[in-house]
């Protein structure tokens, strides 16, 4: 009876040691490099072991682009927007103060990122899969980047200021404009937001 209590404690102080340390601007720096690292590694043994020309290397490449569009859209909408603690208290940090560097711990996504190239390599040619792998990774970083500079930079170029707009609506309006990169899922999924006619 004692051991069970214990045990939620402990989890409990692992969840938020895990919290604090995600918050520190050197977490943030570190994922970055851990991310880039991998996407270059992934690329370049993806390059080599690609056997079936360059037009099916783009392919994967493109198509790595895109499944990362909507990973980012689903991760975004149905885990940050959850009551699991790892993802959503972390994302709560977030949206109650957008300057900080709360993101997730740095060894994370570049595990997650690995067994998912793993996956690939059991069921479709290595090349391919290691470039695809390596595309999702490189969405990520440029997912991450965005992000930040969305809430750290004031654009002048109205096209720009549009792109980062629709991502501080989000914080406004938490059930919309889940992607940050791009508003494709969100149109085709019913979540872009839509200003409402003021009553007059």
């Amino acid at each position: 009876m004692v051991q069970q209590p214990m045990k939620q404690s402990l989890w409990r102080t692992g969840v938020d040691a895990i919290m604090r340390m995600s918050a520190t601007r050197t977490n943030y720096w570190a994922e970055l490099g851990v991310d880039g690292v991998l996407c270059l590694l992934l690329l370049v043994l993806g390059w080599r072991r690609h056997a079936d020309g360059p037009l099916t290397a783009l392919l994967a490449l493109g198509l790595g682009l895109f499944a990362f569009s909507f990973i980012e859209y689903f991760f975004h909408r149905w885990m940050f927007h959850t009551r699991i603690p790892l993802f959503a208290q972390g994302h709560d940090m977030h949206h109650a103060r957008p300057l900080g560097y709360d993101s997730l711990p740095f060894f994370l996504p570049a595990a997650v990122l690995l067994a998912l190239a793993g996956m690939f390599v059991l069921v479709m040619p290595t090349g391919f899969a290691l470039l695809l792998a390596s595309a999702i990774t490189f969405g990520y970083i440029v997912y991450g980047l965005s992000h930040f500079i969305i809430h750290h930079v004031r654009f002048k170029q109205p096209l720009l200021r549009r792109w980062a707009g629709a991502h501080h609506v989000h914080h406004y309006h938490p059930e919309s404009n889940f992607g940050v990169t791009t508003p494709l899922w969100d149109v085709l999924l019913g979540t872009k937001y839509v200003r409402q006619p003021r009553n007059h």
